[in-house]
């Protein structure tokens, strides 16, 4: 296979999944949907947070001389824990300000449901630009079962890390709108730290020990469930319910 086929199957086959994934969720927001330019520009920004992240996680690897995954799998369980956490902040990061210039900042984000469809699009983006990189070798190498497996893992589990870090953010920061500019703040860094959490425990589990894979996978899909379910409870709070609750508040201080 020459260089420009394999880079457009890798193409194609890490962004597929993330589309269709972009889809499901877009669904789920069928009532009010967001403008398709925004929704496609914010998951375009998600695709181009990828080498940002990855050169502040460079970055830091420098810094506090770590070597990467193998030396990460050879670090006591807490150590590693806390790079993972660095790598995956450096992540969930990018991935924010990428739906904050793509959508969140614009005035057409008026529901709290528009929080969460925007995270999650950038998150698709990155996630499909990080598959197409994954993708790669097993196809310079022409192994085409590496190339399937890989394909396959990265729609059940990375994609959906990156889906779920992120969604947990949108779904923190649409509930805050309930609350005074104090907590509102709590609950975004609330939702960055649980992001965060969720992101590295599945990286190390699958980092330290292959065979925990499941157990990794399984925390995503938990995850995924509940988020679908707090997804159709944010969707029922509408901008004047907001202001209305402020307002109520309000008058019980006065």
């Amino acid at each position: 296979m020459d260089l420009f086929n394999t880079i457009f199957f890798a193409f194609f086959a890490g962004v597929l999944p993330a589309v269709i994934w972009l889809v499901f969720w877009l669904r789920e927001d069928a009532d009010h949907p967001e403008p398709p330019k925004y929704v496609l520009m914010t998951f375009g920004y998600g695709a181009l947070a990828v080498p940002f992240a990855l050169v502040l996680q460079l970055i830091f690897n420098a810094l506090f001389d770590v070597t990467g995954t193998e030396g990460v799998a050879a670090m006591p369980f807490l150590s590693a824990f806390a790079v993972v956490c660095v790598w995956a902040f450096c992540e969930e990061y990018v991935k924010y300000r990428a739906a904050w210039n793509g959508g969140l900042k614009k005035a057409i984000t008026d529901e709290a449901v528009d929080v969460p469809i925007y995270m999650i699009s950038a998150a698709l983006g990155f996630a499909a630009l990080e598959n197409s990189l994954f993708l790669l070798a097993p196809l310079f190498d022409n192994d085409i079962q590496a190339f399937i497996l890989t394909t396959k893992l990265r729609f059940i589990g990375a994609t959906l890390v990156h889906v779920a870090s992120s969604a947990l953010i949108g779904i923190f920061s649409g509930y805050s709108l309930f609350f005074a500019k104090k907590i509102h703040k709590m609950y975004i860094v609330g939702g960055f730290v649980l992001s965060v959490v969720l992101h590295a425990m599945f990286n190390l589990f699958i980092i330290k020990n292959s065979q925990n894979s499941f157990a990794g996978f399984l925390l995503i899909w938990i995850f995924v469930v509940l988020i679908i379910v707090l997804f159709e409870r944010i969707k029922r709070i509408k901008v004047n319910t907001i202001d209305n609750v402020r307002e109520e508040k309000k008058e019980d201080t006065d």
